[in-house]
């Protein structure tokens, strides 16, 4: 894989081309200082609440102070607040229904849904996101290492950091598929989830791979910026695409 190949999946290069077929989203730029907050290795402290903090310390309006105390000392630490970023987060919260899936230019944190209260990556404000982003190895990777894995050595491309947020769908596992296209022809469909087994795949795969073959021919090829990547779809019960 090239460079130049994962740079065009970023979110905000595809997500236009094939806007009337995939989930609505919002997507916003994401601030230098959000990016080193989410760096941050220190203690986990989750900002971007929605409510301001009544105990804040009078002069002090872009951190929120939180004491942990013991008998021999009494050691502040702060969580610093983006209200700027966090009111344009709520703000497409809302405009989503009022819950997201997050994710930056690639990634989403499906590997931290355990930190979360609900143990979902539902999210309705910018302190959950910043929980599970806080807690996510792929989130750490696509601000530190996009390229890893690519094998040219050409200069890495700039990148602009955004923050995703799609409308929540409740998505069932089992009707989710990834294809796999070469030279623009889809050569492969899997389930998603591969650590189940999904009876109704095995007695509708004839189906399931006509209706997402007739799919990708309509909606899908020649438009993506590659002639060889991967894509995922959801198929519900009853069909559609």
């Amino acid at each position: 894989m090239k460079k130049e190949q994962v740079a065009h999946c970023q979110f905000s290069l595809w997500y236009p081309l094939f806007k009337a077929v995939t989930i609505r989203s919002v997507i916003l730029p994401l601030p230098e200082n959000v990016k080193e907050y989410l760096l941050d290795d220190g203690t986990l402290v989750v900002s971007g609440r929605e409510d301001p903090p009544s105990h804040a310390q009078e002069g002090s309006d872009d951190a929120e102070e939180i004491q942990w105390s013991d008998d021999e000392n009494t050691t502040t630490l702060k969580a610093p607040e983006f209200p700027e970023f966090t009111a344009k987060v709520q703000e497409a919260i809302i405009s989503l229904g009022g819950s997201v899936f997050p994710k930056l230019n690639w990634s989403a944190p499906r590997d931290a849904y355990w930190i979360a209260m609900n143990s979902s990556l539902k999210c309705k404000a910018l302190s959950d996101i910043f929980l599970l982003f806080k807690s996510s190895d792929f989130i750490t990777r696509d601000l530190t290492q996009p390229f890893i894995h690519c094998t040219d050595d050409s200069p890495d491309p700039s990148l602009n950091y955004e923050l995703v947020l799609r409308k929540w769908c409740e998505l069932i596992p089992g009707a989710e598929f990834r294809c796999f296209v070469k030279e623009n022809k889809l050569l492969g469909i899997s389930q998603r989830d591969y650590t189940q087994y999904y009876d109704h795949i095995s007695k509708q795969h004839e189906e399931i791979c006509r209706s997402i073959q007739e799919f990708f021919k309509k909606h899908i090829q020649y438009k993506f910026l590659d002639e060889d990547f991967v894509f995922d779809v959801y198929r519900d019960s009853r069909g559609p695409i």
